[in-house]
């Protein structure tokens, strides 16, 4: 053990008085492990790993890492001899006076090769303490890939060389980019336009009063909402063509979120074209769906499935909010506490659904079934408490007093630690874009 002091005190006394005998021990590697039949004797090894220690003071707080790891980046600061100007004999290390936080990604940096920014320093900040350190910009590969991703996972390395691949790359950067220029910007505008007027043509449509002017052929309105439709839906169409004609691979256009969305959209239109024509052109709206006797036949109970699924319009929004994506992203991120909230809440309603309906069944004619029973619990546990069932009995009352309570519990604990991993991800996605 005093042999081990000394060795790190004439280790120190090496760094501050004859720092190329310490590169000696370091860079003479070969040399040492060739002593002793090949292999370094124990004394060696202990000066060779000592010698490579390195010891930074950031602010006040000491960092050890070693100088093989610094040397990999001798274009940066701490790689490089510039560093022996912050040598301090007294401290026997480096004293730097800078941001503790960044350096510990900075230093993170030369032990891995990968940087991330520290969510609670600012980005200039950050910027600042990486350009002291010399820490470089990522080369990217060519010129033409330093294109960000977009939405969909897509970058410009997706596609190949060559002329028509170049007008696909630019076309799909078009319809996928709003801020690649501001063509760009005024088509996302004019979809967002398109998407208002749809919806608002789904809402009016099944209003009684105003309803009529979408199935009467003779109303004054009627020829201007069918072109209006047409219109909105030609406009959805044609951007979901374009797109898939640029898309890099065929079934990653398919099992894109908002490309399937797109088509569920746009779907409904052409079912109902292709049926008017069948049905000796019949204007097949909600109204005509909902009629009793057209219900009987098979085609309108496909097509009444079909036109359910206009309501996916409203979820086109999503494409054009950064903030819907990112959420989206940090739900699915969260997966885990969400399926553990799902798993209790599953466990107690079948729990005391079932101990509800044994226990009220018999007197209380709105128990009916177990599936009664956990809707209760359901309902009761979420606290919402609707009140189309309720139980009578003392029993059951004592019972259901125990539910609302576990429900305050069971909303409170689990939603805590969910909220606590949103908010983290969500962080961490936001310094990400």
């Amino acid at each position: 053990m005093a042999q081990l002091l000394r060795t790190i005190s004439n280790v120190s006394v090496l760094h501050t008085v004859a720092t190329p005998l310490e590169r000696h021990f370091r860079n003479n590697s070969e040399e040492v492990r060739r002593a002793n039949g090949g292999k370094a004797t124990e004394e060696e090894a202990d000066h060779l790993k000592l010698a490579d220690l390195c010891y930074i003071n950031v602010s006040g707080k000491q960092y050890i890492t070693t100088y093989s790891c610094l040397d990999r980046y001798p274009n940066t600061l701490l790689g490089s001899p510039d560093r022996e100007e912050f040598w301090i004999p007294e401290l026997k290390s480096y004293y730097f006076n800078r941001n503790r936080q960044c350096f510990e990604s900075i230093l993170t940096f030369y032990q891995t090769g990968k940087e991330f920014r520290p969510v609670t320093v600012d980005g200039d900040i950050y910027e600042e303490e990486r350009h002291f350190f010399r820490i470089e910009e990522p080369k990217a590969a060519t010129e033409d890939a330093i294109i960000p991703i977009d939405e969909a996972g897509i970058s410009d390395l997706c596609f190949s060389k060559g002329g028509w691949n170049l007008m696909r790359r630019r076309v799909h950067k078009f319809l996928m980019d709003p801020r690649s220029s501001r063509l760009a910007t005024a088509w996302h505008i004019m979809d967002i336009i398109f998407i208002c007027t749809s919806i608002t043509l789904l809402v009016l449509e099944t209003d009684p009063n105003i309803g009529v002017a979408f199935t009467d052929k003779d109303h004054r309105a009627y020829d201007a909402i069918r072109i209006l439709n047409v219109v909105v839906i030609s406009f959805f169409t044609t951007d979901l063509l374009v797109r898939f004609s640029t898309w890099p691979n065929l079934l990653g256009f398919f099992t894109n979120m908002f490309n399937i969305l797109d088509i569920l959209s746009i779907l409904p239109f052409f079912v109902t074209v292709i049926t008017d024509a069948v049905q000796d052109d019949t204007v097949i709206t909600d109204a005509l769906v909902d009629n009793p006797e057209v219900q009987q036949h098979r085609s309108y109970v496909v097509l009444r499935v079909c036109r359910i699924f206009r309501i996916v319009r409203v979820f086109k929004f999503i494409r054009h909010s950064q903030d819907l994506i990112m959420i989206i992203k940090v739900v699915a991120r969260a997966k885990k506490e969400l399926c553990l909230l799902v798993l209790l809440l599953f466990i107690f309603s079948v729990s005391f659904g079932s101990l509800m309906y044994y226990i009220e069944h018999t007197t209380n004619t709105q128990f009916t079934s177990i599936m009664q029973g956990c809707w209760w619990a359901i309902v009761t546990i979420t606290t919402i408490g609707y009140g189309d069932i309720a139980p009578k009995t003392w029993l059951g009352k004592m019972v259901g007093s125990f539910v609302l309570t576990l429900g305050i519990v069971f909303l409170a604990l689990p939603m805590t630690i969910i909220v606590g991993k949103f908010s983290q991800v969500y962080e961490k996605e936001k310094v990400k874009e």
